[in-house]
């Protein structure tokens, strides 16, 4: 016996799940919005995926995101401690859980002299978190290729990676989870910039009018919800009646 086809979607499920991927959008847009001044922040985009096996999708869209992993301006403050990246790549800092990437910000020395960033994660070197010897005296520099020196000691050089964007996993405002693809950056190919600090890649303008289009259709869906409303309530309080 032939199975039944699949119905697909009622009006009102469509509506409902319509009504969820509009929130989840509206989120998103409104966390991009709130960090359009945040340093080194990469706003998130959100697409619609259908839902359910491939042999038997349901037909109903559900929000997935994705990381823009485009650059944002440079802004110099000619502060030894912060950093940025001109171009593409990250680099990495030890945190409670496992290593993580990040793009760079407003550095500081803590209680054991080592390079960390805001969050107090010590920025890692190739022999591991960098520390600033209490006996050396002079100007922490870091060049381009991440070589760290203080008073012309050659202390460490900064680890600087790179990693597939589909293998990025945003973990808070600025940092990032890498996966399997993650591969070293050779020194020639690097663009850290000692004295700037990388803005937020957030377009306001852009944003401001996603918000807009969201509401927008988000007001439109709900007409819908309340028009299939009354549909089914004039189909099951008058159809019914005897003539």
């Amino acid at each position: 016996m032939r199975p039944l086809p699949n119905p697909g979607p009622t009006g009102m499920a469509s509506a409902a799940r319509a009504l969820q991927y509009l929130e989840r959008r509206q989120e998103v847009v409104a966390n991009n919005l709130a960090n359009a001044t945040t340093d080194g922040f990469k706003a998130e985009r959100v697409f619609a995926r259908l839902v359910g096996r491939a042999t038997a999708p349901t037909g109903l869209p559900a929000a997935a995101t994705a990381t823009d992993l485009s650059s944002g301006s440079l802004r110099a403050t000619n502060e030894p401690l912060d950093l940025a990246i001109e171009q593409d790549g990250f680099l990495v800092v030890a945190t409670a859980n496992g290593e993580r990437f990040t793009r760079g910000g407003t550095l500081h020395l803590d209680a054991e002299r080592r390079l960390v960033d805001a969050n107090g994660n010590p920025l890692l070197g190739t022999r591991g978190p960098i520390a600033v010897p209490r006996e050396l005296d002079g100007t922490l520099t870091i060049d381009a290729a991440g070589v760290v020196a203080i008073g012309g000691a050659r202390l460490d050089v900064l680890r600087f990676e790179r990693a597939a964007p589909g293998d990025l996993q945003h973990e808070g405002s600025s940092l990032f989870i890498p996966g399997t693809s993650r591969a070293e950056v050779p020194l020639e190919a690097r663009t850290i910039r000692q004295g700037f600090l990388e803005g937020s890649n957030v377009n306001t303008v852009g944003t401001m009018v996603d918000m807009i289009d969201v509401q927008r259709a988000h007001a439109a869906v709900e007409r819908a919800v309340r028009v299939l409303d009354e549909i089914r309530g004039t189909a099951s309080n008058q159809l019914g009646k005897p003539v």
